[in-house]
């Protein structure tokens, strides 16, 4: 994401003046949170008693190929999925700077708890089904955590917020087409049940970029222009992020089509960003290269879909003609 131009004294102090002023929309949305949110456990849905120990101290077998059962992308994206919660520190971190006080502080802490719990899940079914090589997996771990987490230049808390109302949504989408394409009714359930968590806090975050389009509309209209803009998911500093994405992509679990449909539209629709009235010179502006984007981003989606066709087509092909 290009950098965001914050020379404007005045723009920032408006923004530190919008999230004291979103205070009391923090604080109802947390209530709201903690009276939905439905306690669960990760153990409950883990197959415990198909764990082997591995190889190492303790004397077990070592993993092989064979044993990944999973179809070869459903374990990429898997992979994905958890090493994108790895980094929580670095998210929590993140948005913790905002503020560590009142309603905002409680829910920071309250969010990196149920998100820990979703890494722990995922980490606890891949190595008890022993469905990816845990040396690789632990490997891949130390080296996307080494990098840290770092916020795109200028973020500020909104752009913070407003991001993780499309982050959550899309994670929500990944969870759960993961699952599908897993085939293994155990994983779909985890998946699913994780997937429930990010929807929550996918609302959370949307409902204070809805109160913020009551206090700002301008600004607010700068900040969602500029997340969907340069939108990119936060486990794009993955190890071959780039080669892993474009798998999951033509198998129809996370790609354009879906980022664009189920993902970007309906936050949109529900902010109501193109129906609003009450913009200034710099509003109208923001959502006028907001809808250039989108229009685009679409064309973009419906070409990456005819590609795929081609590529599945040319992939049957082979694999027929190899059988």
């Amino acid at each position: 994401m290009p950098p965001i131009d914050r020379s404007d004294r005045f723009v920032a102090r408006a923004e530190h003046s919008l999230l004291a002023e979103l205070q009391p929309v923090v604080e109802d949305n947390l209530h709201r949170h903690l009276g939905v949110a439905k306690e669960w456990f990760p153990h409950e849905y883990i197959p415990w008693s198909d764990g082997r120990t591995f190889d190492g101290p303790l004397g077990g077998q070592p993993w092989t190929d064979d044993e990944a059962t999973l179809p070869e992308v459903a374990r990429t994206s898997l992979v994905v999925n958890l090493l994108t919660e790895d980094n929580l520190p670095g998210y929590h971190f993140a948005v913790a700077e905002f503020g560590k006080d009142g309603a905002w502080g409680t829910w920071v802490d309250r969010w990196t708890a149920e998100e820990a719990r979703h890494g722990t899940a995922l980490r606890d079914y891949l190595l008890v089904t022993r469905a990816v090589d845990p040396k690789a997996l632990e490997r891949a771990r130390m080296v996307h955590m080494s990098g840290g987490y770092d916020r795109p230049d200028g973020f500020s808390a909104l752009h913070a917020i407003a991001y993780a109302a499309f982050q959550e949504l899309a994670t929500r989408i990944s969870h759960r087409n993961t699952g599908q394409a897993s085939t293994d009714p155990l994983c779909d359930a985890l998946l699913a049940r994780i997937a429930a968590d990010e929807n929550l806090h996918m609302v959370f975050y949307r409902n204070l970029v809805e109160a913020a389009f009551e206090l700002a509309p301008d600004t607010a209209m700068q900040v969602v222009r500029d997340v969907v803009v340069g939108f990119e998911m936060p486990g794009s500093t993955i190890k071959d992020f780039g080669r892993k994405s474009a798998e999951i992509a033509i198998a129809g679990i996370y790609d354009l089509r879906l980022h664009h449909d189920s993902v970007i539209m309906p936050v949109l629709r529900k902010l109501r960003v193109f129906e609003r009235e009450g913009f200034g010179a710099a509003g109208e502006s923001a959502r006028e290269e907001l809808a250039a984007f989108v229009a685009q981003l679409d064309k973009k989606a419906t070409s990456f879909t005819d590609r795929r066709e081609g590529i599945r087509a040319a992939r049957a092909k082979r694999e027929t003609a190899a059988a």
